[in-house]
C-alpha cells in the first residue's frame, strides 16, 4: 500500500509524512478546539456501500489515513447512531498508533465523545473503553438514562432538545481539547454545517459507483460554507484522500 501526492511529485508518504500534512494548522489559537470530521464517499455520493455501512467503503489508504487523524487526536467525537452501526467497542487505537501517540507527547488513548438524544447506548459499549467516556446530550434528555450510563460514562448536557454546536464547543474548550476527530454521522456533519461548527473535512472519495439510495455525508438543514483545498493524495487503489479547511 502506498501513498503519493496526487500529482505524482515525491517519494511514499509514511505514518510520519502524513502527520505532517495533516497537522493542525499553526494559525489558529491554541485554546481553541480545532473539529475535523472524516468520511469516505462513493464517486456517485454514497456516504455508505451496498451493505448500509461506510467501512465497506474503506480501502487500505482510507484506513492508514484514519489511523493517522486517530493519532494526532485529543479526542473522537461520533454520534450514538455511528457507534452502534460500525461497531465501535474498545480501544480507538491500536498498539503502534498508541505508541507513536505517546512517543509524540499526546496520552496513549483518544478521548472518546458519543452524541446522543435518547441515551440509547449499550452499557456494554462505554465499558469496553480504556478511557471513560463522555456522553453529550440535552438537557431534556431522559433522566433515568443518563442515571443508568453515569457509572460507565460522563454525561454532559450541551442544549435544550437538540444539541447545541456553540455549547458543545465552548465545552470543548474548557475540557482542554485542542484537537477534536469527529467521524459522524451524516446528521451529526449537517448540525456542524448549519452551526458554522467545523474547521476541517478529510475526505475519501473511494473509487467506486454504487448507485442505489445512499446517504450523501450530510444531512440536515441547508447551508453554504465555503472550504478552501489543503492537498490531495492518491492510494494504490485509485482513491483520492482530500483534505479542506474552512474558508472564514
Amino acid at each position: 500500500m502506498t501513498i503519493r501526492l496526487a500529482s505524482g511529485a515525491g517519494a511514499e508518504l509514511d505514518v510520519d509524512g502524513l502527520a505532517s500534512l495533516y497537522a493542525r494548522p499553526d494559525t489558529q489559537e491554541r485554546t481553541q478546539p480545532w473539529v475535523r470530521v472524516n468520511f469516505v464517499s462513493t464517486l456517485d455520493g454514497s456516504a455508505v456501500g451496498p451493505d448500509g455501512l461506510s467501512g465497506s467503503l474503506s480501502s487500505a489508504s482510507d484506513r492508514e489515513v484514519f489511523g493517522v487523524l486517530r493519532r494526532l487526536t485529543d479526542a473522537v467525537l461520533v454520534a450514538a447512531g455511528t457507534v452502534r452501526a460500525e461497531g465501535y467497542a474498545g480501544a480507538l487505537v491500536d498498539q503502534a498508533q498508541s505508541d507513536w501517540r505517546g512517543a509524540h507527547g499526546r496520552a496513549e488513548h483518544p478521548d472518546f465523545l458519543i452524541v446522543s438524544r435518547s441515551l440509547d447506548i449499550d452499557p456494554a459499549t462505554l465499558d469496553a473503553s480504556p478511557v471513560r467516556p463522555v456522553v453529550i446530550t440535552t438537557r431534556d434528555a431522559p433522566a433515568d438514562a443518563a442515571r443508568s450510563l453515569a457509572p460507565y460514562a460522563t454525561v454532559v448536557a450541551c442544549g435544550e432538545r437538540d444539541v447545541d454546536v456553540a455549547e458543545l464547543r465552548a465545552w470543548l474548550e474548557r475540557a482542554g481539547y485542542r484537537d477534536v476527530l469527529c467521524e459522524g454521522g451524516p446528521s451529526l456533519l449537517g448540525a456542524l454545517v448549519a452551526a458554522d461548527g467545523l474547521d476541517e473535512l478529510c475526505l475519501t472519495l473511494a473509487a467506486q459507483l454504487v448507485a442505489g439510495q445512499g446517504p450523501r455525508i450530510a444531512v440536515g438543514s441547508p447551508a453554504e460554507r465555503g472550504m478552501s483545498l489543503e492537498h490531495v493524495l492518491r492510494g494504490d487503489a485509485g482513491d483520492l484522500h482530500l483534505r479542506y479547511t474552512r474558508t472564514r
